[in-house]
């Protein structure tokens, strides 16, 4: 049985940092991309980051390009967002997600496997 976990979500201050890791387990995806997504209350899935299968290239939602940074340890099979100069619009449910297909982009179709979240709360 395939698990992604995530971890890392809480309470931040705006302008603040938080890293979020999702660790998975049942397969092995060193050959195939990786993404993030968030849903706040009310609102669809949002695509936010995605990282291929050798970590070389990876693809940011406009909202978080230059604040956000998605990363990989494909030895430890994670992978990790880091979250700077947050914004209470960063509010959500944060969602790992993975692909069966060395990249993957901002579909959520595209991902066979999904965590079950962490919530990320960003004060004003």
């Amino acid at each position: 049985q395939v698990t992604l976990e995530e971890s890392g979500g809480g309470l931040a201050q705006a302008g603040g940092s938080l890293t979020l890791s999702c660790a998975a387990s049942g397969r092995i995806f060193t050959d195939d991309a990786m993404g993030w997504f968030r849903q706040a209350p009310g609102k669809e899935r949002e695509f936010v980051a995605s990282i291929d299968w050798s970590g070389s290239s990876t693809r940011y939602a406009d909202s978080v390009k230059g604040r956000f940074t998605i990363s990989r340890d494909s030895a430890q099979n994670t992978v990790s967002l880091q979250m700077d100069r947050l914004k209470p619009k960063d509010s959500a449910v944060y969602l790992c997600a993975a692909a069966t297909t060395p990249q993957a982009f901002q579909w959520p179709w595209e991902y066979a496997y999904w965590g079950q979240g962490t919530r990320v709360t960003v004060a004003s």
